[in-house]
């Protein structure tokens, strides 16, 4: 890889990370003694799902392309949100012992 290149991905990964942070305040803002910290989380769920579904759609020229692409993508979202949660699992669990207390009661 280039030395362009590798400044280019460095980047994109830091505007990556910048709209997960946003996201992930915002979702955070909504969180309060009025609103279900699990709503909060089903909402983004619903939002990244249908983002996907319509992201997938608009890359499709044609419904029947749109129709033999639909697994295909299904399983690209599936595998990549399992490896990001995995990894997010683990980075929690380093940290786990120096929270204080669980931020949302269950």
């Amino acid at each position: 890889m280039s030395t362009e290149d590798k400044t280019k991905q460095l980047e994109t990964d830091k505007k990556f990370i910048k709209m997960a942070d946003d996201f992930i305040n915002q979702a955070n803002s909504l969180c309060s003694d009025e609103t279900d910290h699990r709503l909060v989380h089903a909402s983004l769920l619903y939002a990244s799902a249908r983002f996907s579904a319509f992201l997938t759609s608009a890359m499709s020229e044609t419904r029947e392309s749109y129709d033999e692409s639909t697994d295909k993508a299904i399983d690209f979202f599936l595998e990549e949100y399992e490896k990001m949660l995995r990894e997010h699992f683990k980075q929690y669990r380093v940290s786990f012992d120096k929270r204080n207390t669980p931020p949302y009661p269950y």
